[in-house]
C-alpha cells in the first residue's frame, strides 16, 4: 500500500453525490437508510463514470488496486462499508479503487475498529500506510508496525503468496531500473533515463519502489540493505532521488 492523492471531482458530480446522500438521510430508520443506499448504489449510472475516472487518476500504475497494488482496479469499494455507514455510500472520500479479489474475497464488508471505536484500517487516500507498515524488501512480506498495520495485513491479505512472490520479482526489477537509470544518465541518454523512470512507476506493485526510497533514508538503512550497498548508494544519489521522486511528486 502506498499514499495516494484524492482527485477532485467536477462540481456537478459532487452535487449529485450530495443529493443521493440527502435522499438516504431522509429515511426514518437505519435499516431504511441501508436499504435506500443499496438501491441507489445499484442504479448509480449518473455518477459512476466520473467516480471511475477520478479513481483511475488516483490509482498507482495503470489503474492498479489501491490495496494490493497488483490486480487491475475494477471495483469501486466503500472503504467504510455501506452496510455499516449508509450515509457514506456516496461520500467521495469513502471511495477506493480495488481489484475484485481484494474487494470480494479479502475485505468484503470487514471494517475492524479499536476499543475506542476508531478505524483500524488505513485509508491510503487519507494517510500514509508507511506509518503503519514496513515492507521487508528481500522477502516481499509486510510487517505491521502498529495495530492498524497488522489489521491491514490481515484484512487486505497483503502477505498472500502471490503478492509475496510478485514483490520479490518487483524488487529485482526495481533494482535494475535504478541501475539502468544511472547508466543512461552517465552516457548522456536523458530521454532513455526519463523513460526508465516512467516505466518503473507504471509497473504493478510499485509499493516495492516506494519502500526502497523510503527505507534508504531511514536511520537504520545500512541494516535494512545489508549486502546491497550498491543499491543503497544509488537510492541515496540526490540526482537519482530527484528524478524518480519528482515524477510522483513525493519526497522521502
Amino acid at each position: 500500500m502506498i499514499r495516494l492523492r484524492r482527485a477532485v471531482l467536477q462540481a456537478a458530480t459532487m452535487e449529485r453525490l450530495r443529493d443521493y446522500t440527502d435522499d438516504i438521510r431522509q429515511r426514518a430508520t437505519e435499516q431504511e437508510r441501508k436499504d435506500r443506499a443499496k438501491e441507489l448504489w445499484a442504479n448509480r449510472r449518473q455518477v459512476r463514470p466520473e467516480l471511475a475516472k477520478g479513481l483511475a487518476e488516483m490509482a498507482p500504475g495503470h489503474e492498479r488496486c489501491m490495496y494490493c497494488g497488483d490486480g487491475q482496479g475494477t471495483d469501486i469499494d466503500h472503504f467504510e462499508p455501506k452496510s455499516l455507514a449508509p450515509l457514506r455510500t456516496f461520500d467521495w472520500l469513502n471511495h477506493v479503487l480495488a481489484c475484485s479479489f481484494c474487494n470480494s474475497n479479502q475485505k468484503r464488508s470487514r471494517f475492524p475498529v479499536a476499543a475506542d471505536g476508531s478505524p483500524l484500517l488505513v485509508d491510503p487516500t487519507a494517510e500514509d500506510p508507511l506509518d503503519h507498515l514496513r515492507l521487508v524488501l528481500p522477502l516481499g512480506t509486510y510487517r505491521g508496525l502498529t495495530d492498524r498495520g497488522r489489521a491491514c495485513i490481515e484484512v487486505f491479505g497483503l502477505n498472500r503468496a502471490v503478492l509475496v512472490k510478485g514483490r520479490t520479482d518487483a524488487y529485482s526489477t526495481a533494482t535494475d531500473s535504478v541501475e539502468l537509470w544511472r547508466i543512461a544518465m552517465d552516457r548522456g541518454q536523458h530521454d532513455k533515463a526519463t523513460r526508465i523512470v516512467r516505466v518503473a512507476w507504471n509497473r504493478p506493485l510499485i509499493d516495492v519502489l516506494v519502500a526502497m526510497f523510503h527505507q534508504s533514508g531511514h536511520p537504520a538503512a545500512d541494516a535494512l540493505f545489508v549486502a546491497e550497498e550498491e543499491t543503497l548508494a544509488l537510492l541515496r544519489d540526490p540526482e537519482l532521488r530527484t528524478a524518480f521522486l519528482h515524477f510522483r511528486g513525493v519526497s522521502y
